[in-house]
């Protein structure tokens, strides 16, 4: 039988595990190994379950799995506070980032003073992929498809055909075998959806009120909304999108801002489009920052929550599950592709190679991750 945390303990561990959330998609590893080995919330069948779904919604898919945590643990409140706790840090300091932007020009320095993180975070996703291939990857199929998957990914394959492909060969792959319902009864616990419906109302009464009285911040909440609903295959996926129609189409900003807004989304703890903090912070101050980040993120969060109790109807379908399998073994290779790509753009040394070991090798035996973190901007301050 799973243990049941409080609300506030699931804000807190997230919030917790939110300072420290490098490396987008490769946080889900981080995740488990809070909710399903210290904290015993959920089991590991339906935490793989979890990912899954995941993978198959748009949106930032470690703050969704997040959700999920919370969702299975303590229903629509609980994913609310694991939603938001996990959240909450990387938005506090893109706030103080963005400002700080805005009031000095000394940001290329700051984010050369963190490039050491850099490897930290190849070192944390690497690591995430190896840690999920080990545990999920059981005979050649499964390697064949995260495989594949992985290519499909560095070749710029729409993420939905990636997952489209990869669940048609689970289905082929897998059609002579049975797999059982992934989710023990222990972890499914009944909530009412009237609260998902109260957000849903007051979200398209603020839709309504911005459009009537304040159009310019209409515009931003509907772009980042839109943006985040595109974004299959988590939030790397959506910054060709934001890019267009922030510095294209809008022309709210220069190229150089956008990816001087994407390099502090890379060194700051959260998902990659907490850049969306930093555009609406530089277009409209404060309340646009907060505006952006909600709109940004809402949409990921009601997607999951709403989608759950219909998941597990359909998880009863063999076809499904077979289906499922495959599309679970596509995130292995989303964070191989994620590796690779970000190893690509790491400038490597002697000084680097040894950081990302080092970083590789205390995760593997489960250090907490915040001393690799800080190891990374000690040495980023005193040697790169």
């Amino acid at each position: 039988m799973n243990k049941t945390p409080s609300i506030q303990e699931l804000f807190w561990s997230f919030f917790r595990l939110g300072l420290t959330a490098f490396g987008g998609p490769a946080m889900v590893a981080q995740i488990r190994k809070m909710a399903v080995g210290e904290k015993e919330w959920l089991s590991d069948a339906s935490f793989r379950n979890g990912v899954a779904l995941c993978q198959m919604v748009p949106g930032a898919t470690a703050m969704q799995a997040a959700a999920y945590v919370g969702l299975r643990s303590r229903g629509i409140g609980g994913a609310a506070a694991s939603f938001t706790g996990f959240g909450l840090p990387a938005f506090l300091i893109m706030l103080i980032l963005s400002a700080s932007y805005l009031r000095a020009h000394t940001l290329p320095a700051v984010v050369s003073a963190f490039s050491g993180l850099q490897v930290v975070v190849v070192a944390l996703v690497a690591n995430a992929a190896f840690t999920f291939g080990k545990t999920w990857l059981k005979d050649w199929k499964g390697v064949f498809i995260a495989l594949a998957a992985a290519v499909m990914f560095g070749f710029g394959v729409h993420p939905i055909g990636v997952i489209l492909i990869a669940g048609l060969c689970g289905l082929g792959f897998y059609h002579r075998q049975i797999f059982p319902a992934a989710v023990v009864s222990g972890d499914r616990k009944s909530y009412s959806l009237k609260p998902l419906a109260w957000i849903l109302l007051i979200a398209a009464l603020a839709f309504i009120l911005l459009f009537l009285f304040q159009r310019r911040f209409f515009d931003l909440a509907f772009l980042m909304t839109k943006v985040d609903l595109f974004a299959f295959g988590g939030g790397f996926s959506s910054l060709p999108l934001m890019f267009n129609e922030v510095v294209n189409v809008r022309a709210w900003m220069d190229s150089l801002t956008f990816l001087d807004g994407i390099a502090l989304g890379q060194v700051t703890p959260g998902p990659i489009v907490i850049t969306a903090t930093f555009i609406g912070y530089l277009q409209y101050g404060l309340r646009g920052g907060v505006i952006a980040t909600v709109s940004i993120f809402l949409p990921s969060f009601l997607m999951v929550v709403g989608t759950v109790p219909y998941y597990d109807r359909l998880r009863s379908s063999p076809n499904f599950n077979r289906a499922l399998r495959g599309i679970l073994y596509s995130f292995v290779g989303l964070l191989l592709s994620v590796t690779i790509h970000f190893g690509l753009n790491v400038p490597w040394d002697v000084i680097r190679i040894i950081l990302a070991g080092g970083t590789f090798a205390a995760l593997f035996f489960n250090v907490r991750l915040i001393y690799p973190v800080i190891a990374g901007i000690v040495i980023s301050l005193l040697l790169l």
